[in-house]
This record gives C-alpha cells, sequence and structure tokens, in this order.
C-alpha cells in the first residue's frame, strides 16, 4: 500500500516537473540561449516558413537574439480545455516587462503515467529586413544578402533583431525589432542609408580638382565651367580667376542610387579692363557667384563625379 502511494506520489511530481508544460517550455527557452535552433525548432513544433532567409535561427545570431532579455520566468500553465493549456513567460527588456504565451497541447503519456506535451503546430514568423540602395547588412551580427535590398528573415521568439549596416562609404545607423510572439508580426526593421564621411570627402575633393581647373583657365568664359564674366569693355591684362567658395556636397539616395544636391559656390575674378570710348583702364576684382549640377557613382571603391554645366 505503501509502495504503491509512493508510485503515485512520485508520478505526479514528474508530471508537475519533468513532463510538465512549464518543463517543455524551459527546454525551448535554453535552446534559444544555447544558440541550439534545430532542437528549438523541434520542441517549438514549427515550421521555417518557404522563402525565408534562415540566418536567425542558428549559432551566435540565435545566441544574440536572445542575450538581451532578462528576468525571464517561465509561468503557470493556464487550462483552456481539450487537453490544451497557455504557458506564459514573463521577460524584461530594456526595463519593460512584456509576455509571451505558448499554448500546448497533451498528446498522450510515456509507459501510460507520464503526460506528453507538445506545443501547438505554428510557423515562425519573419522579420522584412530591407537598407536603401544596399544589398546586405549584418543582422545580430551575421553578413546577410538582402537581394533588391529587402530579406524575410525567420525567427523564434521572443527574439530581438538588430541590422546595421558599416561600409566605406555608406553606412546605416544601427535599428532593431523585438518578436514577441507568432501572432503579433514584428515591425519592418527598414535601415536608413547614408553617406561616410569619407565620401563627402571623396566628392568634396573631385569637385574642388573640377573648379581649380576651371580658374586655371584665363579667359572670361572658363570651358564647361559654372562661371564666367561677361562684358562688354576691352582687356587690357591678364585675367586671374580664383575660388573663394567651394561647394559643400549633400549626398541624397534617390531611385537606386546616390545624388548630389544642387551646389552653390563663388569665384573671383582679377583683370584690368578698357573703356570701349575713353581709353581708361580700370581694375577689377569682383566676386562671381555660380551653381551647377553633378551626377554621382559609386561602384565599390570607385567614385565618380561628373559635373553638369547648363548655360
Amino acid at each position: 500500500m505503501l509502495v504503491a502511494a509512493a508510485f503515485i506520489a512520485a508520478v505526479v511530481i514528474l508530471n508537475g516537473r519533468l513532463y510538465s508544460p512549464e518543463h517543455q517550455v524551459g527546454l525551448y527557452l535554453e535552446a534559444l540561449r544555447d544558440g541550439d535552433g534545430g532542437k528549438a525548432l523541434g520542441l517549438l513544433n514549427a515550421s521555417v516558413p518557404e522563402g525565408s532567409n534562415p540566418a536567425l535561427l542558428e549559432g551566435d545570431a540565435l545566441r544574440r537574439a536572445s542575450a538581451p532579455f532578462a528576468d525571464v520566468e517561465v509561468g503557470e500553465a493556464r487550462d483552456t480545455g481539450g487537453d490544451r493549456v497557455e504557458v506564459p513567460v514573463t521577460y524584461t527588456l530594456d526595463g519593460t516587462e512584456s509576455t509571451t504565451v505558448f499554448p500546448l497541447r497533451r498528446t498522450g503519456t510515456e509507459w501510460g503515467f507520464f503526460n506528453v506535451w507538445q506545443f501547438e503546430p505554428t510557423v515562425l514568423p519573419t522579420v522584412e529586413v530591407s537598407a536603401l540602395n544596399s544589398v546586405e547588412a549584418a543582422v545580430n551580427g551575421m553578413d546577410v544578402g538582402l537581394p533588391d535590398g529587402r530579406a524575410a528573415l525567420a525567427s523564434f521568439y521572443p527574439a530581438v533583431v538588430d541590422a546595421v549596416y558599416e561600409g566605406r562609404y555608406f553606412r546605416a545607423p544601427a535599428h532593431s525589432v523585438t518578436v514577441t510572439g507568432r501572432d503579433a508580426p514584428p515591425p519592418p526593421l527598414a535601415l536608413a542609408t547614408e553617406a561616410t564621411p569619407e565620401l563627402t570627402s571623396a566628392v568634396d575633393d573631385r569637385l574642388r580638382a573640377f573648379l581649380d581647373d576651371c580658374a586655371a583657365q584665363t579667359v572670361f568664359q572658363p570651358t564647361n565651367c559654372p562661371f564666367n564674366y561677361p562684358t562688354n569693355e576691352r582687356l587690357a591684362g591678364e585675367i586671374a580667376w580664383s575660388i573663394e567658395e567651394y561647394p559643400t556636397a549633400t549626398i541624397t539616395p534617390t531611385d537606386g542610387g546616390w545624388s548630389l544636391a544642387p551646389l552653390r559656390g563663388s569665384a573671383r575674378i582679377e583683370t584690368q579692363l578698357r573703356d570701349f570710348f575713353s581709353g581708361a583702364v580700370r581694375d577689377v576684382s569682383e566676386s562671381v557667384p555660380f551653381d551647377f549640377e553633378a551626377d554621382l557613382r559609386v561602384i565599390g571603391d570607385e567614385v565618380t563625379v561628373t559635373p553638369v554645366v547648363r548655360y
């Protein structure tokens, strides 16, 4: 009698711990922390969406997705009827508490005594990562290709997905989203790519070289240049141009490429002119404002700036 009572007590204890739905959820969360995506996928009874990128489902990327959560606690299962339960998991992220609920169902017993619990079948959610005018980004520390500038990455939950792009000429500041559950699609993770100071400096250097070449021409209208000095007087000395103010490049994305905002600056002409009627000679030193546009092309490490001058 005592043996039977002890056995029944052991079954009750094991069903409440080792064979409980809470234990299954705990095993799943442990697999996420360990970066064991295969085990996590099997425990969650989930499938990977067709066509999605699986980069976040294994190894360091998966461990990184779970690392930001603190105070993780598996709550007590709530009976929802029909051998089904919901297990809440609470956690904090950046000081804010959230909850993810996992539905499970009892599928039978082992050896006729121990309950077998299984997650309800599900499909993993996806996070859409996009980067303006870029075909790659680092997502949870992994280099991920972005065909046509975007990709849908399958993700476990709860998870934090962060993305950043750092290139020589372009970069996108880090941005992140939180995946809280299968029924709460995460917002798109859109990276705002911008020019780096190195690219701006490279463009400025090419614009300066172009304008310096214009200033080296000793004529009133330098060829293919944005400034000139119209006059009806006769030349009575040498013409000397100099650049007073160089334009500053402002680079913005447009139509899958990059464009330069209209460029403005000023030049100075110094010369002597003779009046057509009186013959008097006067010194000239005048500031000449100018503006023009330029096309920007960046292929790999090659930066090409093509001034567009309209008269």
